[in-house]
C-alpha cells in the first residue's frame, strides 16, 4: 500500500515537472519522492546505529541475509541506484556488501552512500525526466528515485523484523527526537 501511496504523491506531482519547479520544493516531484526517501534513509541508519554489533550476524533463518549483509546491500544498491539517476559511474552493487563487515564499517558506508544519494534527490524535476538505463530497461531518473525509495522501505522493513525478534523497538516505532 506504502508503494501505491508513493507512486500516487509523485504522479500527483508531476504536472509541476512542466512548470519548471524547484527539486528542494515540497511541490516537486523530485521533493516529494526525497521526503519519502529521506524519512526512510534516517530511519535506516538509526536502526542500523541501534542494532549491537554481535546481531550483526544475525539471520532469522539461514536462507535470509543477515542484518549486517542487508545494510550492506542497501547501501551498495543506494551507490548503484542513485549514481544511475545523477548520470554517473556506478560501482557493482553488492560491492559494500561482499567487502564490509564490521558494524562500524557498514554504518559508515549506509551514512556515505545516503550522503551521496542526497546529491540524486537534489536535482530538479527537469534533470530528473531524462532517461536513463537501469537493469537492461529505460526510465526516467525520478523512476530510479522512486524505486530507491521503495527499495530502502523493502528492506527497512526485514531491520523492523529482525529489530523485533531481538526484542528491539525499530526507529520508526520509537518516539520522534
Amino acid at each position: 500500500m506504502k508503494c501505491i501511496a508513493i507512486f500516487l504523491s509523485i504522479f500527483i506531482a508531476s504536472p509541476v515537472v512542466a512548470q519548471g519547479a524547484n527539486a528542494n520544493s515540497a511541490s516537486s516531484a523530485v521533493g516529494t519522492a526525497g521526503s519519502v526517501w529521506k524519512s526512510v534513509s534516517n530511519y535506516l541508519v538509526r536502526a542500523a546505529e541501534q542494532m549491537p554489533e554481535a546481531d550483526y550476524a544475525f539471520r532469522p533463518t539461514a536462507d535470509v541475509r543477515s542484518f549486517g549483509q542487508l545494510i550492506g546491500h542497501v547501501a551498495g544498491a543506494q551507490y548503484m541506484m542513485c549514481a544511475v539517476a545523477l548520470g554517473e559511474k556506478n560501482r557493482p552493487e553488492n560491492d559494500i556488501e561482499k567487502t564490509k563487515t564490521t558494524k562500524a564499517e557498514l554504518v559508515e558506508a549506509l551514512k556515505a552512500s545516503s550522503e551521496y544519494c542526497a546529491r540524486a534527490y537534489a536535482q530538479s524535476d527537469a534533470d530528473a525526466s531524462a532517461m536513463t538505463k537501469i537493469y537492461g530497461q529505460d526510465h526516467t531518473k525520478l523512476w530510479v528515485l522512486v524505486s530507491n525509495a521503495t527499495h530502502d522501505n523493502e528492506h527497512y522493513g526485514n531491520l523492523v523484523t529482525y529489530m523485533r525478534i531481538k526484542g528491539m523497538v525499530p526507529p520508526s516505532s520509537q518516539p520522534r527526537r
